[in-house]
């Protein structure tokens, strides 16, 4: 069968790549191997999101006394917080199947290949083989969980981040191996519901791409809740021949054995880009990832590719944004390129962390002199309602224009505040238009406001 566009990869990049493809008159499939929605809906962004609802939750009747409620017992089971985000899952993956039919997107079941002239073969579950072409071929494969040589995933003792969401009870102990996003969302949601965590990260602090004071304040965070974290660290090998593993962690001075129920790899992930044929198809690659233009074409034309599988975040809004461009470059429309710059990464564990643009440490390196303004949630009428008063807003500005070169915050919520500073930035609003913009009172987001006048000493509830 024929096509005007097929993409290979059904996650946040690929179907939203379909579907902005058949509002601009495409006739066009796209091909999944497992479920609609990809890593990101069934095994990634949703699901730990609702894991870590629950944890929050389950947090709340810890410390139900401090806002003035009595709750009797309180136990979390398990099972069901796992089942109830499996259940979120599985519902977000049917709205991806409405989306399709509704969008008039036929969905071929199956693994593909590309081959040369615009051709892909889709493998089925019975083995057998079908031949599609299209004018135009997307590859949005998605990566998975990278694996070191000393620690092998078992999905048993030593388990990625599917296995962590789906664990069969809570485990009393566990090593985190890697602070980024995942590392840090699981050490907090494991603390919360009960296990005894214990979080190593090789570099010198945990959340390594946040601003310093970020990583600082979110390492006093995990403490007070009783995770132990060891920066500076490495795990050398993990010894799981007897009932728990004996995690060998080596520091700056010391080596040290953790015992372990369940080790948590969490250190990066690797494209989804072998058995693909794009070696036989002749597309270029480099360090693991596909090489495109600015709109997300490779060397070979006819073929693209977005998401996880090239450079750039490995985020989901990252690889839907992608696949908006990609397509209406096809289709001959005259799409923007994405500035990577401007793009927001959200951490969700608790208190959240949501940053865009240059940190301190890197708008120095650019040469910029700066201007920074922080309002701390201490000082938040809301958050100390709320009960949240954990975190602060950080702004970095250039002194020269006044333009904002960073935001980087951590506290309740700001993972929901985040778009007014990426929306300011691609307006290059600046520092003082901040400030005279009113923000309603009282809410977590006059912190930012606020802390646009503390770079510039206007400042008025500090």
């Amino acid at each position: 069968m024929s096509y005007d566009l097929i993409v290979i990869g059904s996650g946040p990049g690929g179907y939203v790549a379909a579907i902005r493809a058949s509002q601009l008159g495409l006739k066009t499939a796209i091909v999944e191997r497992e479920n609609l929605g990809g890593i990101c809906l069934n095994w990634g962004c949703i699901p730990t999101k609702a894991l870590l609802k629950s944890a929050q939750v389950f947090e709340y009747l810890h410390h139900a006394a401090e806002y003035g409620i009595t709750v009797k017992g309180g136990e979390a089971d398990f099972p069901a917080v796992v089942k109830r985000s499996r259940d979120v899952a599985d519902g977000m993956s049917k709205g991806v199947q409405f989306l399709m039919k509704k969008n008039k997107i036929d969905v071929i079941t199956g693994t593909a290949k590309v081959k040369a002239g615009k051709k892909i073969d889709v493998t089925g579950a019975d083995s057998k083989v079908t031949t599609y072409d299209a004018k135009h071929i997307i590859i949005a494969t998605g990566a998975r969980s990278r694996e070191l040589p000393n620690l092998p995933i078992d999905g048993k003792k030593i388990i990625g981040y599917r296995g962590a969401m789906v664990l069969p009870k809570l485990p009393k102990t566990m090593v985190v191996v890697g602070s980024g996003a995942i590392g840090s969302e699981f050490a907090y949601f494991y603390a919360t519901m009960g296990t005894k965590v214990t979080l190593v990260e090789f570099l010198p602090s945990i959340v390594p791409v946040e601003d310093a004071e970020v990583s600082k304040q979110l390492e006093r965070s995990f403490k007070k809740i009783g995770i132990d974290v060891m920066v500076n660290s490495s795990v050398e090998s993990v010894d799981t021949t007897g009932k728990d593993c004996k995690v060998k962690i080596k520091t700056k001075s010391i080596e040290t054995i953790v015992d372990a129920e369940v080790v948590l790899s969490a250190v990066g992930i690797q494209a989804n880009i072998e058995n693909l044929g794009l070696e036989e198809t002749g597309i270029a690659t480099d360090k693991g990832k596909i090489l495109t233009n600015p709109y997300y074409a490779t060397n070979i034309p006819g073929y693209y590719a977005i998401g996880d599988c090239v450079g750039g975040q490995a985020l989901a809004h990252v690889a839907s944004a992608e696949g908006i461009i990609c397509v209406e470059k096809i289709a001959g429309q005259n799409p923007e390129p994405l500035n990577y710059n401007n793009i927001p990464g959200c951490t969700y564990c608790q208190p959240e962390i949501a940053s865009v643009g240059y940190t301190e440490a890197k708008a120095k390196e650019a040469g910029y002199e700066l201007k920074i303004g922080k309002f701390p949630f201490s000082a938040s009428g809301k958050a100390s309602a709320s009960g949240a008063k954990d975190g602060f807003v950080k702004l970095i500005f250039d002194a020269k224009y006044g333009e904002l070169l960073g935001a980087h915050m951590i506290g309740a919520n700001v993972t929901e505040m985040i778009a007014e500073i990426v929306a300011i930035r691609k307006l290059e609003t600046t520092g003082h238009e901040i400030i005279k913009t009113v923000h309603p009172h009282p809410t977590m987001s006059e912190a930012i406001m606020e802390a646009a006048a503390a770079a510039y000493g206007e400042v008025i509830h500090l």
